[in-house]
């Protein structure tokens, strides 16, 4: 272990301008130190069977937590798919897997079954990771207990400087990770994304059991740990980037037709949809409702760098859309589970919007002294439920339940219950 790895351990909470406010008033005025070579150095890259299987055996018999990370190659290539995988535990070293060339990591996320996983911003790798058979069972996601925590700047490397003094080199976060082989300054950069996340987490731990809220911070890892993997998005054309200036259901059939068949190439060319067609030139085609290909091709997203081919595909998609009966075509919106939209609320029912200006108003008060987010004290969807549709009566046990039933945790229940009390009451008053 080098010299700047034991300054690491030493340091269970070193600042450098970005500590929680309420962290008594201490401060470091050491510079931020580069991290610049993984202590072991370069870990080679595991690309077989063979070296998978004793990773495997090195990682089970390790000790402590296991920092895990995934690159993907988000914007190159079709879906989210790891591309690479990082681990590192206590007696095991680092790791770099290939999960092309080893796709099946199961036997390893097997092997750690019942260890703590740290990750930093767990949900956007759960997904990956799931695909290739690593699903923890325990974790600490370092990005939300620093929000927790009330750091101001939660990415890994804002956290790492301000937390343990150390600068993590960033400039090979969005490169495309299915290049082979992989280049070695993009190696190094991956091995060090999780040489300090369990020092990482470690300081974090201390901070927020200093702070009160160790226990909340355990009950969101587990429901994250716990949580199902999502339902497949309805309707995903939906989110096509623009949707907002299509009105007509006609031109509504276009966008659908065009990120269909869109979705359709990027698979089978297995790179990133917006290579294959931007979301500017679907919704500029649908506005258009271009009559032939001379009308397609002058429309933006479809000039010279369409080839004639390409442009026969695009046509005939609108084409389809355009042939469609009244009674296919998309209808406006998509069907509402929930309550309308805020902006609505004063017109619908004048008491359910004093009612939610009230609880946001004393979220955001409460969210303040606990020196958190709102969002992460209780997520607006559940205020906006509980508002439109409050329970009664609207008392501490029933405005609890209802918190429950939409998967407050229970530190969450009994921080927001007596605001939500108190909200339904004056906001009921007031729009009486």
């Amino acid at each position: 272990m080098t010299d700047a790895h034991d300054t690491a351990a030493d340091h269970s909470l070193r600042t450098t301008g970005g500590a929680p406010p309420d962290d008594g008033g201490s401060s470091a005025t050491e510079a931020p130190l580069p991290l610049l070579e993984p202590r072991e150095g370069i870990p080679p890259v595991i690309a077989d069977e063979a070296a998978l299987a004793e990773v495997v055996a090195a990682f089970a018999a390790g000790s402590g937590p296991v920092a895990v990370d995934a690159e993907r190659a988000s914007g190159y290539r079709y879906g989210q798919r790891a591309y690479l995988v990082q681990l590192r535990r206590e007696g095991a070293g680092s790791a770099l897997i290939d999960p092309v060339a080893c796709p099946d990591l199961s036997a390893l996320g097997e092997a750690l079954s019942g260890v703590e996983w740290v990750l930093h911003a767990a949900t956007q790798d759960l997904p990956c990771l799931r695909e290739i058979g690593m699903v923890p069972t325990r974790l600490f996601d370092t990005e939300l207990a620093g929000r927790l925590a009330g750091f101001p700047r939660v990415g890994l490397g804002a956290m790492v400087e301000n937390v343990l003094g150390f600068v993590l080199e960033k400039g090979h976060s969005a490169v495309d990770w299915s290049t082979r082989p992989l280049p070695e300054p993009w190696l190094r950069y991956a091995a060090l994304d999780v040489e300090l996340l369990v020092d990482l987490r470690d300081a974090l731990e201390k901070e927020l059991d200093r702070q009160g809220k160790l226990d909340w911070a355990r009950q969101e890892f587990d429901a994250i740990a716990s949580a199902p993997p999502p339902e497949p998005r309805k309707d995903p054309w939906r989110r096509t980037s623009g949707m907002h200036k299509v009105r007509r259901r006609r031109q509504m059939a276009v966008v659908r037709e065009l990120w269909q068949t869109r979705d359709r190439i990027a698979r089978r060319r297995d790179v990133s949809p917006g290579k294959v067609l931007s979301d500017a030139a679907i919704v500029e085609a649908a506005l258009a409702l271009p009559a032939d290909l001379h009308a397609l091709a002058a429309l933006n997203g479809f000039g010279q760098r369409v080839g004639r081919r390409q442009l026969e595909q695009w046509q005939a998609a609108v084409d389809r859309a355009k042939a469609l009966g009244e009674d296919r075509l998309p209808q406006p919106g998509q069907p509402v589970t929930g309550p309308p939209p805020p902006r609505a609320w004063a017109d619908k029912d004048p008491a359910a919007a004093a009612r939610l200006s009230a609880a946001r108003a004393g979220v955001t008060a409460l969210a303040e002294r606990l020196n958190m987010p709102p969002e992460n004290l209780i997520t607006p969807d559940t205020v906006r439920r509980v508002c439109w549709e409050p329970p009664k009566p609207a008392d501490a046990r029933t405005v609890a339940a209802a918190l429950t039933g939409y998967g407050a945790r229970a530190w969450q229940v009994e921080q927001v219950t007596p605001v939500l009390v108190t909200a339904l009451a004056s906001g009921t008053d007031r729009g009486a």
